[in-house]
Parts: C-alpha cells; structure tokens; sequence
C-alpha cells in the first residue's frame, strides 16, 4: 500500500528502524527458550532399581561386580534399569537410584518418569509443540484482526504466565499442560514480533531483517545451556527461561503499532503519527501534504489493480502440476521440522558431554543463517535447499557405518546434519512462499506450517526409539532430509522469475517447453529444458501460434 512509498523518504532500514527491529529480535531468544528447554527440564539421567539393602538417597555409581549381581546384563547400556534380579529371579522395580552428576535434579526424577512411564517424556514433548501449532493459528488470526500489539501483548503474558505455573506445578499433567499452554503464548510472541519488524524496512532490507533474528533465536539457543548447568533443579531452571518474558509486556510503551496494519484498517491518522515519529528519528522531514499524497497515490495504485480470485487449498489438488509441487512442498516442510527438532532433542542420546554437545548444536545455526543470508539470492533457492537437505541426509546416514568406538566421529556427523538442516529450514520459507499462486500463497503456507507442525508433534516419539537401538533417530533424520533434497529437484526455480499471480499461471509454472519442428521425413520432438523469461500463458501462447504456423496436426502432438 501507500507505505511502500513513504520508505523510501524514510529509509529502508533507519535509525528507528534498526532500534525497533533490535528490540522485536529479543523476543527470538526467550522463544528458543522454550521451544528447547523441554532437553534439559525433560533430561533422563541414568538410573537403576533401588537394592532392597540400600536407602533411597544411596550413590548411583556401583563397581561392576555389584551391576553384574544384580542387574540384568541386557540393561540398556549399562546405564538405566528398570528390572533387579535376587536369587536367580528378575523382577519390574517401582523404586529407582538417579544419576545427578549429568542433569542435577529434573522432572524425570521427581516424578519417576522412567521404564513404562518414558513415554511421557515424548508426551510432553508433544504437547509442547501442540502448544507452538495452536500459537501460530490463533495469534496469527488475532492479529490480523485485533492488530499486532495487542496481540504481542496477549502472547507475552500467557508466555509468562504459564511458563512460571508450570514451574510451580506439582504433578506432571500440570506441567505438562501449563507447558503447551506456554509454547502457544510464546508461538505467538515470536510470529508477531518477526512480523512486525518485516513490515517496518523496506524491500532491500527484508532478506536482511528475516534473516537476523534466527541468528538471535541461536543465541538463545546457547544460552539454555548455561542458564542449565547454573541451576540444575528443574524449577529453578523453568523460572530462568519464563521471567525474561516479562521485559516484553513493557514493549507496549515502546513499540508501535505496525503502520501497514494502520493503513490495512484505514486508521490513517494513527498510521501518520507513527510515521513522522520514525522521520524525526531518522532525521528526516516529511510534510503533511507529501505524506499524504505517497498515501494517497498507494491507495490509488491498490484501486487500479484488478480483483484478484480467491482459492483455497483444495483448489492446489485439482491441478496436477500445482499438486505434484504442493504434496512436495509440504513434505518439506515435515522433513525440516521433524529433522530439525529431532536433532536439537537429541543431543542427549550423542556420545560425550550433554551440555556441549547442546553448545555446539545451537552455535552451528549461526554460520548457517549467514550463508543462507550471503548466498540465497546469489545461488538460488532450489540449489540451496535440495544442495542442504541432501548433505544433511547424507551426514545423517553415514553415522549408521561409522565406527562403534569413533564416538566423536557420530557427534561430528550429527553436527554436520544439523547446520545443513538449518540452512534447508531457512531456505523452505522463502522458496516455498514464491512456489505457491498469489491466489492461495497464505492459504499454502498455511497449510505447509501445519504439516511442519505435525513433524515436531512425531519428533519426540522417534527419539524415544533410542532406547531400542540408539541410530534409529538419526536413521530416520537422515532418509527424510535425503528423500526431500532429491524430491525438491522437481521443484522450479525461483530466483529473478515473475511469480505466478493465478491458480493457471501456477500450474503453467516451471513447465518445461516442447517446440516440434516437421521434417521431411517425420517429426523430431526437441526438448528445451530452459525455462523462459516471459509469464507461463505469453510462453503457453507463442508454442501454439509456433505450432500452428508449422501445420503440426494434432494427431502428431
């Protein structure tokens, strides 16, 4: 709308600007803290049965004579037991000796979340990124209609408020429950913060701005690890990660209201106020009678252009072009989110210490959004994602031929696999916006979010197959990023192409031509594999007028 033209005058990327966009970016960091600090408050330390001759608070550590007496051999690695053998007889135990050297004291020990009760630990885990899925709906939603503050508000107190409920919570169902409830509120403080600071620069600068705030986000990342081995009881460590939320409550004295959404609601006047706000910080004048003739000429251009038809999902699968791409597109979008939580979860089942292992596989996303930020205009989308998800699924695989005793070459591996999956994560955003029709893009990316969503709901379950035989999870990992790189080769290129507008022009999209030349003897049928230049209906047309001009029969075509 009109505010395209008043940043210009503004500056793309201001001094105002770049304090507010700083402030949205801090949110980034409370949202990994979240998002991932179910690894440390969810740790499972090493355990084994309570001895019928030893008290409840005995050492865990015993010689291995003593494990051999009265531990099944098949314990799983020696490290966690949930059966103790007396007299020639194995028997299921209800009392357990924790390990507090790795985690300190978590909620797997306060509430014996061990042996037939694991399984609540992919539960929590689940319902979290539930939580995240619900966020993203409702908020989202909110504030389109309510407007970006309010909603940013809303987000942020239910994001504190839960979190420090769930760290008050005496059993494990409320926490659980206040956990989901806390992934929502901070779902949706992170989509309305990354949102706002995406509509206050200009377009050179978007790339820059959507980029850097994931690099905040890996910070974050890190961060857990610190604030984890600081405070090793569970609660204090919950507290640590909520009340920072509270600076963010605050941000309604500071932030604005986003000027694109003033103008979307025709609240002018607020849209101004806040605009010669940013100019006078910016050293900038801009009269009344200029800025509302930029307004007014963007609203102008906005009336002139024809009504664009609206679409819906379903309408992606009644074109087999635009659902060959959609059915791809959305298995990507599972494969990275699956992929990528999977990984950060499963720092806990690699060989060595947790806590670097955590360090690593966080600071490894730094260097990733740099190259995503340095090459995706340069290289292209489609050589980004499909080069990323396939080195990753590679990576990933290779760990299942790796050496028994090269522990450090599996964490290597699993390194390797994460900073490729975060490039494809970056890359799936941006590649899969400009496949989908302007027609039904947010309806797409809707969807693909969903399905996002529904891979990080399955994460936690098929880390808990480590238990079974530890390579599973990265096995897995592995055949999904390998399967989505070589499916992504389908996919059209993107970068410097007119982006479909109709659902025609997105099934035309990417399609390669088939010029027919009639020879004397037959019909030689040439492949050109270049895309061309001009929209998908101008090339559509100029093949059937080239063939018509041939007098190419339609029984030969």
């Amino acid at each position: 709308m009109g505010f395209d033209d008043v940043i210009p005058v503004l500056g793309d990327f201001g001094k105002y600007q770049k304090r507010i966009y700083f402030l949205l970016c801090l949110p980034a960091i409370t949202s990994a803290f979240h998002k991932l600090g179910n690894v440390f408050l969810l740790a499972e330390p090493q355990y084994r049965c309570r001895r019928p001759d030893e008290p409840s608070d005995a050492p865990y550590n015993l010689t291995n004579h003593e494990w051999e007496k009265w531990y099944p051999v098949g314990s799983w690695q020696k490290k966690f037991s949930c059966t103790i053998r007396s007299a020639n007889i194995t028997t299921q135990c209800s009392e357990f000796i924790y390990n507090y050297d790795d985690y300190g004291y978590t909620t797997i020990i306060e509430w014996n979340l061990t042996c037939e009760k694991a399984y609540l630990i992919a539960t929590a885990n689940s319902m979290f990124m539930v939580g995240v899925m619900l966020g993203s709906i409702i908020f989202g939603e909110a504030s389109d209609r309510l407007g970006r503050k309010i909603t940013f508000l809303m987000s942020s107190v239910m994001q504190v408020v839960f979190g420090v409920l769930a760290a008050l919570a005496p059993e494990f169902w409320t926490f659980a429950v206040a956990r989901m409830l806390t992934g929502a509120g901070a779902s949706g403080v992170f989509l309305v913060a990354y949102v706002m600071g995406l509509e206050m620069v200009g377009p050179s600068k978007r790339l820059l701005a959507g980029m850097v705030v994931f690099i905040f986000f890996s910070g974050g990342y890190v961060l857990i690890a610190l604030l984890a081995k600081l405070l090793p009881n569970w609660r204090h460590l919950q507290l640590a990660l909520s009340l920072p939320g509270v600076i963010f409550i605050f941000y309604w004295w500071f932030i604005p209201e986003s000027v694109r959404w003033l103008l979307s609601k025709n609240k002018v006047t607020e849209a101004k106020a806040v605009i010669q706000k940013c100019a006078k910080v910016n050293g900038v004048t801009i009269e009344d009678a200029k800025l509302d003739e930029l307004l007014q000429k963007g609203e102008e251009e906005k009336k002139k252009e024809n009504p664009k038809m609206t679409a819906s999902v379903i309408d992606l699968f009644k074109h087999s072009n635009l659902r060959k791409r959609s059915l791809i597109i959305f298995f990507d979008w599972c494969a990275n989110n699956i992929t990528y939580y999977g990984l950060s979860w499963n720092t806990n089942n690699l060989s060595g210490n947790p806590y670097l292992n955590f360090v690593i596989s966080g600071a490894v996303e730094i260097p990733a959004n740099i190259f995503i930020l340095l090459t995706l205009n340069r290289w292209g989308r489609k050589k980004i994602l499909c080069g990323s998800m396939i080195v990753a699924g590679a990576a990933l695989l290779t760990t299942m031929v790796a050496p028994t005793n090269s522990d450090w070459l599996t964490v290597v591996l699993a390194m390797i696999g994460k900073i490729s999956i975060t490039v494809s994560y970056g890359t799936v955003y941006i590649f899969s916006a400009e496949q989908f029709p302007t027609v039904v893009r947010n309806a797409g990316l809707g969807a693909s979010s969903t399905f996002a969503r529904l891979g990080s709901i399955v994460a936690p379950y098929i880390n808990m197959m480590a238990r079974i035989w530890k390579p599973f999870p990265l096995l897995v990992f592995g055949s999904l990023a390998l399967s989505g790189g070589v499916l992504s080769l389908l996919l059209p290129e993107t970068l410097n192409k007119k982006l479909p507008e109709t659902l025609e022009e997105g099934e035309n999209f990417g399609k390669k031509t088939k010029r027919q030349i009639s020879l004397l003897n037959g019909i030689q049928v040439i492949e050109t594999p270049k895309e061309t230049d001009k929209s998908p209906n101008e090339a559509e047309n100029a093949d059937s007028t080239l063939l018509r001009k041939r007098d190419v029969s339609s029984e030969q075509l």
